[in-house]
């Protein structure tokens, strides 16, 4: 949190504040709720699997969302000033659209992210206007990014504590309200499950708390990755474990407990290999034609998991997971043989479960 220096009651600053609050309003006015697609599956499930596709928004992933309420929320509480630099950790997407924000009110934006993020989300922050600020060890990203607010005098945006109470969890054309009202004229209108993955925790922490704010039968599902803590921190309770590398899944899983992250809210987390996220992403991509990132594979795998356990169960309803970004970010990584095999990745066995299921066989893993 930034420490404000300036005069609240300035008609300067208030001029300011009215504009830039406009102006991030005004970009959500402006902008079409995102699609909800249909998978396609075999008739006689009676089964209807969606996916909601948050990369048709204006930076292209799920996180405008998040960026637009994290902007609203510091602005709104006097955080982030004219003239002051913003800054955030974040591994690509987030950063992406902060920037976005950034320059459309008119401040300086800095991203502190992992060096290893895509050569493609560093261009796109710099695009719009953003500047990268490297770290070797992606668990130093946290207090690199507050050190360089406390150094500029900037705000430090911190979307991994701020990212649930940022967004109105109990509707305001939030993603989960959303989601519903689409659903509405379809046969199955209550979903069974939705299916969110977690990078901060505040999707899957708005979905769940809106289902049980509106009374909801629906149960939430959060897939996570390897190399990510959340799915062990969920299991046995403990708010302080831990991972001791970062997720290969960009945007999703965290080597430490987020506070955005809400274990209680959630029905389910289930852990999903890296390969799995890979084979589900080309999957998607023959069933549809869209590419996807690896984040949107690991929520299709767990989803299809799902319809796979409702199948066996005689089960009938609707299931909804989310395209979080689109795959052309990570065409030299999740997309290419070589990248796989220097991870160790071998995509070929969950590809065989997930073509068998799709023709109407059982699940094989």
């Amino acid at each position: 949190m930034a420490t404000v220096d300036v005069d609240r009651s300035d008609p300067a600053y208030r001029a300011w504040l009215k504009e830039a609050v406009r102006k991030v309003q005004a970009d959500a006015n402006r902008s079409a709720d995102t699609h909800l697609l249909r998978f396609p599956l075999p008739e006689e499930w009676g089964i209807d699997l969606y996916l909601k596709d948050e990369s048709t928004h204006p930076t292209g992933s799920l996180k405008h969302r998040l960026a637009r309420s994290l902007f609203l929320y510091g602005l709104c509480n006097g955080w982030i000033r004219p003239g002051r630099p913003v800054i955030e950790a974040s591994s690509g997407s987030t950063a992406v659209s902060e920037a976005y924000f950034a320059s459309l009110v008119g401040v300086p934006f800095v991203a502190v992210m992992p060096r290893t993020t895509s050569q493609e989300k560093v261009r796109l922050i710099e695009f719009q206007g953003g500047r990268c600020h490297f770290v070797d060890d992606p668990r130093r990203m946290y207090e690199e990014a507050a050190a360089l607010a406390r150094t500029t005098g900037g705000h430090y945006l911190d979307q991994f504590t701020y990212a649930e109470r940022a967004t109105d969890w109990r509707g305001n054309n939030n993603i989960a309200e959303s989601i519903y009202q689409q659903l509405r004229l379809e046969r199955y209108p209550e979903p069974a499950w939705i299916v969110a993955t977690a990078g901060t925790g505040g999707t899957s922490a708005t979905i769940a708390r809106y289902v049980h704010y509106m009374q909801f039968d629906t149960r939430v599902c959060v897939p996570d990755p390897e190399n990510s803590c959340f799915f062990e921190g969920w299991t046995t309770g403990d708010p302080g474990a831990s991972s001791d590398c970062g997720s290969r899944i960009e945007g999703i899983g965290r080597p430490r407990m987020e506070p955005s992250f809400v274990p209680g809210a959630v029905d389910r987390m289930m852990k999903v290999p890296d390969a799995a996220s890979m084979a589900a992403i080309r999957v998607l991509d023959d069933a549809i034609g869209r590419k996807a990132g690896g984040s949107t594979g690991t929520g299709l795998w767990s989803a299809l998991k799902i319809v796979a356990e409702m199948v066996a169960a005689g089960e009938t309803g609707s299931v909804v997971t989310l395209i979080c970004d689109p795959g052309d970010r990570y065409l030299d990584r999740y997309y290419a043989d070589d990248w796989l095999a220097g991870q160790g990745l071998d995509v070929a066995p969950y590809r065989a479960t997930l073509d068998t299921f799709l023709a109407g066989g059982g699940w094989t893993h």
